[in-house]
Protein backbone atom coordinates (compact mmCIF):
# COMPACT_ATOMS: atom_id res chain seq x y z
CA UNK A 1 0.00 0.00 0.00
CA UNK A 2 1.38 3.40 -0.94
CA UNK A 3 1.16 6.19 1.58
CA UNK A 4 -1.12 8.24 -0.65
CA UNK A 5 -3.71 5.42 -0.56
CA UNK A 6 -3.88 5.26 3.23
CA UNK A 7 -6.10 8.31 3.74
CA UNK A 8 -9.29 8.91 1.77
CA UNK A 9 -11.83 11.70 2.28
CA UNK A 10 -14.73 9.31 2.86
CA UNK A 11 -15.00 5.97 4.67
CA UNK A 12 -16.40 4.05 1.74
CA UNK A 13 -15.44 1.97 -1.26
CA UNK A 14 -13.95 3.68 -4.29
CA UNK A 15 -10.61 5.08 -5.31
CA UNK A 16 -8.97 7.95 -3.50
CA UNK A 17 -8.92 9.86 -6.79
CA UNK A 18 -12.69 9.69 -7.26
CA UNK A 19 -13.31 10.61 -3.63
CA UNK A 20 -10.96 13.61 -3.80
CA UNK A 21 -12.74 14.78 -6.95
CA UNK A 22 -16.13 14.46 -5.22
CA UNK A 23 -14.89 16.28 -2.13
CA UNK A 24 -13.55 19.26 -4.06
CA UNK A 25 -16.66 19.42 -6.23
CA UNK A 26 -18.68 19.62 -2.99
CA UNK A 27 -16.66 22.42 -1.40
CA UNK A 28 -15.75 24.41 -4.54
CA UNK A 29 -18.10 27.38 -3.90
CA UNK A 30 -16.56 27.95 -0.45
CA UNK A 31 -12.98 26.86 -1.14
CA UNK A 32 -11.33 30.26 -1.64
CA UNK A 33 -13.12 31.84 1.32
CA UNK A 34 -12.20 28.98 3.64
CA UNK A 35 -8.58 28.97 2.49
CA UNK A 36 -8.15 32.61 3.38
CA UNK A 37 -10.34 32.54 6.50
CA UNK A 38 -8.89 29.43 8.11
CA UNK A 39 -5.28 30.49 7.42
CA UNK A 40 -5.96 34.12 8.46
CA UNK A 41 -4.93 35.12 4.93
CA UNK A 42 -1.38 33.78 5.30
CA UNK A 43 -1.91 31.34 2.41
CA UNK A 44 -1.73 34.30 0.02
CA UNK A 45 1.84 35.08 1.07
CA UNK A 46 2.79 31.40 0.81
CA UNK A 47 1.70 31.35 -2.82
CA UNK A 48 3.58 34.58 -3.54
CA UNK A 49 6.79 33.09 -2.15
CA UNK A 50 6.27 29.91 -4.17
CA UNK A 51 6.18 31.88 -7.42
CA UNK A 52 9.07 34.10 -6.30
CA UNK A 53 11.23 30.96 -6.16
CA UNK A 54 10.95 30.72 -9.97
CA UNK A 55 11.94 34.31 -10.76
CA UNK A 56 15.53 33.48 -11.68
CA UNK A 57 14.25 30.91 -14.21
CA UNK A 58 11.79 33.33 -15.86
CA UNK A 59 9.66 30.47 -17.21
CA UNK A 60 7.57 31.18 -20.29
CA UNK A 61 5.45 28.03 -20.11
CA UNK A 62 4.11 26.82 -16.75
CA UNK A 63 1.98 23.84 -15.78
CA UNK A 64 0.05 24.25 -12.53
CA UNK A 65 -0.95 20.80 -11.29
CA UNK A 66 -4.01 20.41 -9.04
CA UNK A 67 -4.71 24.04 -9.87
CA UNK A 68 -8.06 24.16 -8.08
CA UNK A 69 -9.54 27.62 -8.60
CA UNK A 70 -6.33 28.88 -10.18
CA UNK A 71 -4.85 31.08 -7.43
CA UNK A 72 -1.26 29.93 -8.00
CA UNK A 73 -1.61 30.25 -11.78
CA UNK A 74 -2.91 33.80 -11.36
CA UNK A 75 0.00 34.65 -9.07
CA UNK A 76 2.43 33.21 -11.66
CA UNK A 77 1.10 35.57 -14.32
CA UNK A 78 1.21 38.53 -11.94
CA UNK A 79 4.85 38.00 -11.01
CA UNK A 80 6.46 36.29 -13.99
CA UNK A 81 4.45 37.42 -17.03
CA UNK A 82 4.82 34.07 -18.84
CA UNK A 83 3.47 33.40 -22.32
CA UNK A 84 1.20 30.58 -21.15
CA UNK A 85 0.04 28.94 -17.93
CA UNK A 86 -2.02 25.75 -18.07
CA UNK A 87 -3.77 24.58 -14.92
CA UNK A 88 -5.07 21.01 -14.59
CA UNK A 89 -7.40 19.54 -11.98
CA UNK A 90 -9.74 16.57 -11.57
CA UNK A 91 -12.52 18.69 -10.01
CA UNK A 92 -14.70 20.29 -12.68
CA UNK A 93 -16.48 22.47 -10.11
CA UNK A 94 -13.19 23.96 -8.89
CA UNK A 95 -12.20 24.66 -12.48
CA UNK A 96 -15.51 26.42 -13.13
CA UNK A 97 -14.94 28.72 -10.15
CA UNK A 98 -11.43 29.37 -11.45
CA UNK A 99 -12.63 30.21 -14.96
CA UNK A 100 -15.00 32.77 -13.48
CA UNK A 101 -12.06 34.42 -11.69
CA UNK A 102 -10.00 34.46 -14.88
CA UNK A 103 -12.80 36.10 -16.83
CA UNK A 104 -13.15 38.87 -14.24
CA UNK A 105 -9.39 39.51 -14.33
CA UNK A 106 -9.23 39.24 -18.15
CA UNK A 107 -6.62 36.48 -17.82
CA UNK A 108 -8.37 33.81 -19.89
CA UNK A 109 -6.04 34.26 -22.91
CA UNK A 110 -2.93 33.63 -20.78
CA UNK A 111 -4.23 31.02 -18.33
CA UNK A 112 -6.08 27.94 -19.51
CA UNK A 113 -7.78 25.69 -16.95
CA UNK A 114 -8.51 22.18 -18.15
CA UNK A 115 -9.64 18.88 -16.69
CA UNK A 116 -6.60 16.71 -16.16
CA UNK A 117 -5.17 13.92 -14.05
CA UNK A 118 -1.87 14.59 -12.26
CA UNK A 119 -0.92 10.92 -12.63
CA UNK A 120 -1.51 10.87 -16.39
CA UNK A 121 -0.66 14.35 -17.64
CA UNK A 122 -1.80 14.84 -21.23
CA UNK A 123 1.25 16.69 -22.54
CA UNK A 124 4.42 15.49 -24.28
CA UNK A 125 7.80 15.11 -22.60
CA UNK A 126 9.74 18.33 -21.95
CA UNK A 127 6.71 20.59 -22.56
CA UNK A 128 7.10 23.13 -19.74
CA UNK A 129 9.73 25.43 -18.27
CA UNK A 130 8.22 25.09 -14.79
CA UNK A 131 5.69 22.94 -12.96
CA UNK A 132 3.95 24.20 -9.82
CA UNK A 133 1.65 22.63 -7.22
CA UNK A 134 0.09 24.23 -4.15
CA UNK A 135 -1.44 21.91 -1.55
CA UNK A 136 -2.09 19.21 -4.11
CA UNK A 137 0.50 16.45 -3.98
CA UNK A 138 -0.79 14.93 -0.75
CA UNK A 139 -4.09 14.32 -2.56
CA UNK A 140 -2.47 12.20 -5.28
CA UNK A 141 -3.69 8.62 -5.29
CA UNK A 142 -0.18 7.50 -6.23
CA UNK A 143 2.30 10.13 -5.07
CA UNK A 144 5.29 8.62 -6.85
CA UNK A 145 3.46 8.34 -10.17
CA UNK A 146 2.30 11.95 -10.00
CA UNK A 147 5.82 13.21 -9.32
CA UNK A 148 7.23 11.08 -12.15
CA UNK A 149 4.70 12.64 -14.53
CA UNK A 150 5.65 16.14 -13.41
CA UNK A 151 9.31 15.31 -14.03
CA UNK A 152 8.47 13.92 -17.48
CA UNK A 153 6.67 17.02 -18.80
CA UNK A 154 9.33 19.38 -17.43
CA UNK A 155 12.13 20.38 -19.77
CA UNK A 156 15.76 19.76 -18.87
CA UNK A 157 16.89 22.59 -16.63
CA UNK A 158 13.32 23.43 -15.73
CA UNK A 159 12.12 23.69 -12.15
CA UNK A 160 9.33 22.30 -10.03
CA UNK A 161 7.94 24.30 -7.09
CA UNK A 162 5.79 22.31 -4.67
CA UNK A 163 4.02 23.97 -1.73
CA UNK A 164 2.54 21.53 0.77
CA UNK A 165 1.42 21.39 4.37
CA UNK A 166 3.92 20.01 6.88
CA UNK A 167 4.01 19.37 10.60
CA UNK A 168 5.40 22.06 12.95
CA UNK A 169 7.88 20.79 15.54
CA UNK A 170 8.39 23.80 17.82
CA UNK A 171 6.84 23.58 21.30
CA UNK A 172 4.21 24.85 22.16
CA UNK A 173 3.23 25.95 18.64
CA UNK A 174 3.07 22.32 17.49
CA UNK A 175 0.52 21.46 20.19
CA UNK A 176 -1.62 24.57 19.58
CA UNK A 177 -1.54 24.03 15.82
CA UNK A 178 -2.52 20.37 16.10
CA UNK A 179 -5.45 21.26 18.37
CA UNK A 180 -6.66 23.92 15.90
CA UNK A 181 -6.15 21.68 12.89
CA UNK A 182 -7.76 18.59 14.43
CA UNK A 183 -10.68 20.19 16.29
CA UNK A 184 -11.52 23.77 15.30
CA UNK A 185 -10.82 23.71 11.56
CA UNK A 186 -13.06 20.70 10.71
CA UNK A 187 -15.99 22.23 12.60
CA UNK A 188 -15.74 25.54 10.72
CA UNK A 189 -15.28 23.70 7.43
CA UNK A 190 -18.29 21.46 8.14
CA UNK A 191 -20.58 24.38 8.98
CA UNK A 192 -19.45 26.50 6.04
CA UNK A 193 -18.92 24.02 3.22
CA UNK A 194 -21.64 21.53 4.25
CA UNK A 195 -19.20 18.66 3.65
CA UNK A 196 -18.67 16.88 7.00
CA UNK A 197 -15.49 15.10 5.93
CA UNK A 198 -13.54 17.58 3.83
CA UNK A 199 -11.63 19.34 6.59
CA UNK A 200 -11.20 16.24 8.73
CA UNK A 201 -9.54 14.68 5.69
CA UNK A 202 -7.28 17.74 5.46
CA UNK A 203 -5.86 17.04 8.92
CA UNK A 204 -5.58 13.30 8.30
CA UNK A 205 -3.86 13.70 4.93
CA UNK A 206 -1.30 16.14 6.34
CA UNK A 207 -0.52 13.69 9.14
CA UNK A 208 0.14 10.95 6.59
CA UNK A 209 2.19 13.00 4.11
CA UNK A 210 5.96 12.29 4.04
CA UNK A 211 7.15 15.86 4.57
CA UNK A 212 10.66 17.27 4.98
CA UNK A 213 13.62 14.98 4.35
CA UNK A 214 11.40 12.08 3.27
CA UNK A 215 9.82 14.12 0.49
CA UNK A 216 13.21 15.50 -0.58
CA UNK A 217 14.52 11.93 -0.84
CA UNK A 218 11.53 10.99 -2.99
CA UNK A 219 12.15 13.89 -5.38
CA UNK A 220 15.83 12.93 -5.67
CA UNK A 221 14.99 9.28 -6.31
CA UNK A 222 12.74 10.30 -9.21
CA UNK A 223 15.57 12.28 -10.79
CA UNK A 224 15.28 15.85 -9.56
CA UNK A 225 18.44 17.52 -8.32
CA UNK A 226 19.43 20.67 -6.44
CA UNK A 227 16.41 20.12 -4.20
CA UNK A 228 15.86 22.88 -1.70
CA UNK A 229 13.19 23.28 0.95
CA UNK A 230 12.01 26.19 3.04
CA UNK A 231 9.50 26.15 5.87
CA UNK A 232 6.92 28.92 6.25
CA UNK A 233 5.11 30.10 9.38
CA UNK A 234 6.94 27.90 11.90
CA UNK A 235 6.59 24.83 9.73
CA UNK A 236 2.88 24.91 8.85
CA UNK A 237 3.86 24.40 5.25
CA UNK A 238 7.03 23.78 3.26
CA UNK A 239 8.15 24.87 -0.19
CA UNK A 240 10.21 22.36 -2.17
CA UNK A 241 12.05 23.61 -5.28
CA UNK A 242 13.96 21.22 -7.52
CA UNK A 243 15.55 21.15 -10.98
CA UNK A 244 15.32 18.55 -13.72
Amino acid sequence: MTLSQEVKPYNEEGSKKSQVSTMFNNIAPWYDFLNHFLSLGIDISWRKKTIQSLRDLQPQTILDVATGTGDLAIEAVRQLNPKKVIGIDISHEMLEVGRGKLAKKNLSPTIELISGDSENIGFPDNSFDAVTVAFGVRNFENLNKGLVEMHRVLRSGGKVAILEFSMPTLFPFKQLYNFYFRNFLPVIGRITSKDPKAYSYLYESVQAFPDGSRFIALLEKIGFHAVKSKQFTLGICTLYVATK
